[in-house]
């Protein structure tokens, strides 16, 4: 019973649920429970699926769909389906070189894929793997002079986006990374539990823990010596990132990013407002997978608001709990230009690599075909809250 988590699923996955079951079963339980989890108890990560779940579409018969268009454009790059693949920290610890294999399938597709700045693979890894430069993310850090050279290397390799994460001023409690001991010093029981848990899963030691080195923070291996487990990501946190930001620090980005710059975060419409105040091109209405603050508005509920306050002045983007085209469709209807997913290509690499990925946009965007044909739409830029029941 022991290797049972490397034998194959029955069934093809053909849903991005289907590719987290088979991720829980490939990954060892801390790396899928890092992935998989919430803050506190995950109501908010929770309600971002089921408040999701309850935005009902407008069915409407008897038009003439027989061209739709999916194809937009965001923040001045031409998308094919209103979908970006977004920053994953330690995605490289869930598939070999997950993020060059996720931005090649982001590229064929022909949607952006995020580069975060705690990713295994180095932004120059990731731009030289694909021809088309990935945006990257950032976070606000205590040292300045670090962060602008992050920002110089992402402009460097061409990255024409930079999405400023502004909801990390402190960590919030991730009880499932408690309970696998994967935060602060591990008792000698605890890593033994760990150490039982990496060698039951053969299949991922040889893609990799061996296959897939080096295992360290690519945008980081300087400053950060290694990627093992999510605590040296915690202790890197607990030392860099800022809670003294302001808005005023928008004005010190600017004068280091040259390329569009959007803030990922916002849940608030008077933040948003300050967002537009301050000169951000777009802004992405987040509450970072639910793995923040517990208890705040599911990114469903927050985002029709933000989108009235803002929506004519920015261009709003918005993540969570997005599993199917149906849920792209609904958050497009609900005020999004476009949508960010993060679990679901993890997911996917974790359980196919590349070809995962790929499939599950391709999923997506079959999804979401079916959505705008049966609610009378022939293009994902012509969405608004009319499409809703």
């Amino acid at each position: 019973m022991r290797f049972s988590a490397d034998r194959p699923l029955n069934v093809q996955p053909a849903t991005v649920r289907d590719y987290r079951e088979l991720a829980r079963r490939r990954l060892p339980r801390q790396l899928f429970d890092y992935v998989d989890g919430g803050a506190y108890e995950e109501a908010t990560m929770r309600s971002n699926e089921s408040d999701l779940e309850r935005v009902l579409l407008r069915q409407l018969v008897m038009n003439d769909v027989s061209v739709r268009e999916q194809a937009t454009e965001v923040l001045g790059q031409r998308l094919s389906m209103p979908v970006i693949l977004g920053p994953v920290g330690l995605a490289g610890m869930f598939a070999r070189r997950a993020e060059v294999q996720a931005a090649r399938a982001a590229e064929a597709v022909g949607v952006p894929f995020t580069e975060s700045t705690v990713s295994i693979c180095g932004i120059e890894e990731v731009a030289g793997a694909t021809s088309t430069p990935p945006w990257f993310q950032l976070y606000v850090m205590r040292d300045r002079a670090y962060a602008e050279g992050l920002m110089a290397r992402a402009q460097a390799v061409g990255s024409p986006v930079l999405v400023l994460t502004i909801d990390l001023a402190v960590v919030g409690a991730r009880h499932r990374d408690t309970r696998n001991a994967m935060l602060g010093d591990p008792s000698t029981w605890a890593k033994i539990r760990r150490g039982v848990d990496l060698v039951s899963h053969p299949r991922w030691i040889k893609d990799v823990a061996v296959g897939g080195k080096p295992l360290t923070f690519g945008n980081l291996a300087d400053v950060v010596p290694g990627a093992r487990t999510p605590e040296d990501f915690k202790e890197w946190v607990d030392a860099q990132f800022d809670p003294s930001v302001t808005w005023d620090d928008i004005a010190w980005v600017r004068e280091h990013w040259k390329g569009k710059l959007i803030v990922k975060g916002v849940l608030d419409p008077e933040d948003a407002r300050r967002a537009v105040d301050a000169g951000v091109d777009g802004l992405v209405v987040s509450n970072h997978g639910g793995r923040q603050l517990d208890s705040v508005p599911s990114t469903a509920a927050a985002l029709p608001a933000i989108a009235e306050a803002v929506g004519d002045r920015t261009e709003v983007l918005a993540d969570g709990g997005i599993r199917t085209g149906l849920d792209v469709v609904k958050m497009l209807s609900l005020g999004a230009r476009a949508v960010i997913v993060g679990r679901a290509w993890a997911w996917a690499v974790a359980a196919e690599g590349e070809a995962g990925v790929r499939k599950m946009l391709d999923g997506l965007r079959a999804d979401a075909d079916v959505a705008l044909a049966l609610t009378g739409s022939n293009s994902v830029n012509d969405l608004d809250r009319s499409n809703l029941a």
